[in-house]
């Protein structure tokens, strides 16, 4: 079904596979009748292409990369624009598409989420920029519509940015990263290793994008085979499959931990681009004749059968029929897993699920960027007609990705042929992604055709003894088990038709209703300000020396975004960065903001001029200690605040909360054997926070201990590639030594972290 090659790969006329190794080259000539380099076949794949076409810094090797468009969505786009205006934004110096798909529910928090929205209404016509009312369209879906284009790169405030399968190169960002390009700055990478997915074959009836991505992901990845590389399409199966199918497995590489992705393009993305009334934007990607990848992917979709991400994670994959004909043991095992996911903060089982020898689930949900498509609402149409879903607890909602995707629906009747059943139809809305609409009872059990089934992401409260579990799965077999009547059924076992569906696109929903200012700005109006939206605090630049106290101390294997700023409500405090920040880490460790906030006193009293020690207890006999061998240190040249300790922290959501929270209650570093994404990474750097690594290991501090780094300021310009640092040790009266580092850092990174943060480095007083 999938094989992963060990080494790398040359590429032949996009169909021949040479394994690297000493004979590869002569292989590769006796193929072509050319003699051609590692390094200039790597120059032959689509994503050097595209990339070398972005970059302005003159080397391929550390790319400053200028991006085409950006977009962002009503929990991010306020704080972007927030902290852009503090810099001196006076106008979008590239089109931004605001979307409003995420807080389009105004049911929390009093008037907050329709407040965002008229922020972003107003500035859109300020600065310049595109503004999508709620319910339109969810971000990616307007985005494939209306802002993809051949070759062009975009950048997003959400992780799931990916429009490879039109031949766009796109990537989710935290909205720092966007504030540089409305800045006119750089995305800074290295250039990153490009794997091939070679697809052949072409799926059986019943399996849809989702069967193949989970695949994909249950793959590559638990061993990061792909993490922050491209992932570049290829091969004859890309043929076999429809726009629709394409768009449906690019969206979820998002979860392998790539970087971004990258599909060869033919007639049938033209199609798309022509269907859509922007045929001029398709353009035709193939590799070179001899393109060589840093890692090859080999998927047979003829064999991938239908798919299902048990609990909590989407790499946690098993066929469905894996699960049927095993019930007990995988059941077993998604309860030992939740052990370590849970903390054990609630009772948690699956054996209820289990009836008469069959799987019952409690809900099912087709929805948002990966599962609103026409063609998976179609299909599920095609199997739920003449069933019903039945009068118990089972129900299931479809969420068309777009107004025009719904419009065409009921046009063609599917809407008609799901709605009969006793399911119900709604506008475009993410909010079964992240825990704001269609929350299951508690202890039910979902299966969602959507990106993400983390712990609590469906909108269960650990801390409220709350717990459902979403499992991922296609829309297909999600039709075939609501036609079951909520029994887990695959759909090659259905055998009727599935059909295929014309789609028209009606321009005309986004023309009466989108706002496009067409680039051009007005400054003359006002932005409109609701009571919650605030502005960020101020941060102070990174002092000569840092004493820390460890507030959290997390062992998770990973911890995700979602664990580390709770979605869900939260959502509509994001743009309130004090407001929100009382949620941090709120499901995982409730104890954290209230460490934080202790020992972020004694910063607060040092920034006013006054003693830290006066503010906090602890300062004095800490100091104390830290004096005996640094007799030199003082409050004056000495900061203090927070830092937590995790694996692997930042899998998931390209959320910057996840950082700036702890940013706004005084947390200076990160402490972690490795960061699980890039994106994470970045959202610490730029809210002026240190991603200290340290090795595997016994831990030499734990939960509550102060640390103590000196010169760390020092050590941030001078590029130091090991950072000594102290416990201080209350027992001993001494300062026990551990090393950490920070990793590969640009020249601008070093700098905003000294200065304290992104607005700091960017701000234009006066």
């Amino acid at each position: 079904m999938i094989q992963l090659l060990e080494g790398g790969a040359y590429l032949v006329r996009g169909a021949e596979i040479v394994p690297d190794g000493a004979d590869a080259a002569a292989a590769v000539k006796s193929k072509t009748g050319k003699e051609i380099s590692r390094a200039e076949a790597a120059e032959h794949t689509m994503a050097y292409g595209i990339l070398q076409e972005h970059n302005t810094s003159g080397s391929m090797e550390k790319l400053k990369i200028k991006f085409d468009k950006l977009t962002s969505h009503d929990i991010t786009f306020v704080g972007i624009i927030q902290t852009a205006r503090a810099s001196g934004l006076t106008k979008f110096p590239i089109p931004y598409v605001l979307t409003n798909c995420h807080n389009s529910l105004c049911a929390v928090g009093g008037t907050i989420n329709e407040d965002d929205h008229m922020f972003g209404l107003t500035c859109a016509k300020k600065y310049g920029g595109v503004y999508v009312p709620p319910h339109q369209a969810v971000i990616h879906q307007f985005a494939r519509e209306m802002l993809a284009g051949g070759g062009k790169m975009i950048l997003g405030s959400d992780s799931h940015t990916r429009y490879g399968a039109l031949g766009t190169m796109a990537m989710g960002e935290g909205g720092p990263e966007l504030v540089k390009q409305l800045l006119s700055q750089t995305y800074d990478i290295n250039m990153p290793g490009v794997v091939g997915v070679y697809l052949k074959g072409e799926p059986v009836k019943g399996v849809g994008p989702q069967d193949v991505a989970l695949a994909i992901i249950g793959a590559v990845f638990g061993n990061g085979y792909v993490k922050n590389k491209v992932m570049e399409f290829v091969g004859p199966g890309v043929s076999a499959l429809s726009a629709d199918f394409r768009i449906g497995i690019d969206v979820m590489t998002t979860e392998t931990t790539c970087l971004s992705s990258i599909w060869r393009t033919d007639e049938k993305i033209r199609e798309f681009y022509d269907i859509h009334g922007r045929v001029e934007e398709y353009k035709e990607l193939n590799p070179g004749e001899t393109a060589y990848y840093d890692g090859m992917i080999i998927v047979d979709l003829s064999k991938i059968r239908p798919m299902i991400a048990m609990p909590f994670h989407p790499s946690n994959t098993y066929t469905i029929d894996e699960v049927n004909a095993n019930l007990a043991d995988v059941l077993h095992d998604v309860e030992e897993r939740a052990k370590v996911s849970l903390d054990g903060a609630v009772p948690y089982s699956l054996q209820d699920k289990i009836v008469n020898g069959k799987f019952m689930v409690d809900q099912g949900i087709i929805a948002g960027c990966a599962g609103g498509g026409f063609e998976n609402i179609c299909a599920a149409a095609d199997i739920l007609k003449g069933s019903y879903i039945g009068a118990d607890g089972f129900t299931l909602s479809v969420y068309p990705a777009s107004m025009p995707i719904y419009m065409e629906l009921i046009k063609n009747g599917c809407a008609a042929a799901i709605m009969e059943t006793g399911a119900v139809m709604k506008t475009a809305f993410c909010g079964p992604c992240f825990g704001a609409g269609d929350t299951p009872a508690n202890n039910a059990f979902s299966i969602r055709h959507s990106t993400r089934n983390f712990p609590n992401r469906e909108g269960s409260k650990l801390q409220n003894g709350q717990i459902s579990s979403v499992a991922l799965m296609d829309a297909r077999s999600i039709a075939a088990t609501a036609a079951n009547k909520g029994v887990l059924t695959p759909a090659t076992d259905f055998d009727g038709t599935i059909g295929r569906y014309q789609y028209h696109f009606d321009a005309n929903i986004y023309a009466n209703r989108v706002f496009d200012s067409k680039g051009v700005a007005d400054e003359s109006v006002e932005i409109q300000f609701g009571p919650n939206i605030k502005d960020w605090p101020s941060m102070g630049a990174l002092p000569e020396n840092l004493v820390l106290r460890v507030v959290s101390e997390i062992h998770d294997p990973v911890t995700t975004t979602d664990e580390l700023i709770p979605s869900g409500e939260t959502s509509s405090y994001r743009s309130n960065p004090l407001g929100l920040a009382e949620f941090a880490l709120s499901r995982k460790d409730p104890e954290y903001v209230g460490r934080a906030k202790d020992i972020q006193k004694a910063e607060k009293a040092r920034m006013a001029g006054e003693h830290p020690c006066q503010a906090h207890a602890d300062v004095k006999p800490v100091m104390d200690i830290v004096k005996q061998t640094f007799p030199e240190v003082s409050h004056e040249n000495t900061g203090f605040g927070s830092t937590i300790f995790a694996v692997k922290p930042g899998d998931g959501s390209a959320r910057e909360q996840a950082a700036s929270c702890q940013k706004v209650l005084g947390g200076w570093a990160n402490i972690a054997n490795e960061y699980a994404t890039k994106r994470y990474r970045s959202n610490l750097i730029n809210w002026g926070m240190l991603p200290f690594l340290i090795k595997e290991g016994d831990l030499p501090f734990r939960n509550l201990d102060y640390l103590f780094f000196p010169d760390i300021k020092k050590a941030v310009e001078e590029k130091a590639d090991v950072i000594k640092a102290y416990k201080v040790n209350r027992e001993s009266g001494c300062l026990d030594a551990f090393e950490v580092s920070l990793g590969e850092l640009t020249d601008e990174e070093r700098q905003i972290i000294l200065k304290g943060c992104l607005i700091n480095y960017n701000r234009v007083d006066g």
